[in-house]
């Protein structure tokens, strides 16, 4: 798959990928403006631009952006370097809505019809230490 920020001035390349994960976490509606839509893609992802941004969200996260346009670009775990990647970047592809996290932090302004697996942030937490992606 291939996509670009707002400007085009970053390209991102990742294997292909059918599906989608929303987190309705804190932090990501903040980042977003909203539930992030994410392609859960490995730890082979290309970035490629001279005006990428990344900014440490967390311990163990960190989160790129286009420095020219704000475009996001990227969640990325640390500890193995997997990304999420909004799937808007992708707009050449179509995706399925296949779950969603952090359910216990989603706001009552919005609801999504989709049926999908939904797990809680203790949950997402549990499963990570458990060895879990």
């Amino acid at each position: 798959m291939k996509g670009n920020c707002l400007c085009g001035a970053v390209e991102v390349i990742a294997n292909d990928s059918s599906e989608i994960g929303l987190c309705h976490c804190s932090m990501c509606r903040r980042w977003s403006g909203g539930p992030l839509f994410a392609v859960h893609c490995d730890d082979q992802v290309q970035v490629l631009g001279d005006t990428v941004k990344s900014y440490r969200s967390s311990d163990w996260a960190e989160r790129g952006f286009c420095g020219q346009c704000g475009t996001h670009l990227y969640y990325r775990l640390v500890p193995d370097g997997e990304y999420f990647v909004p799937a808007g970047v992708f707009q050449d592809h179509s995706f399925e809505l296949a779950s969603q996290i952090f359910i216990d932090e989603k706001p009552p302004y919005y609801d999504l019809a989709n049926q999908t697996p939904m797990l809680t942030g203790r949950e997402v937490f549990e499963q990570f230490a458990n060895g879990g992606s």
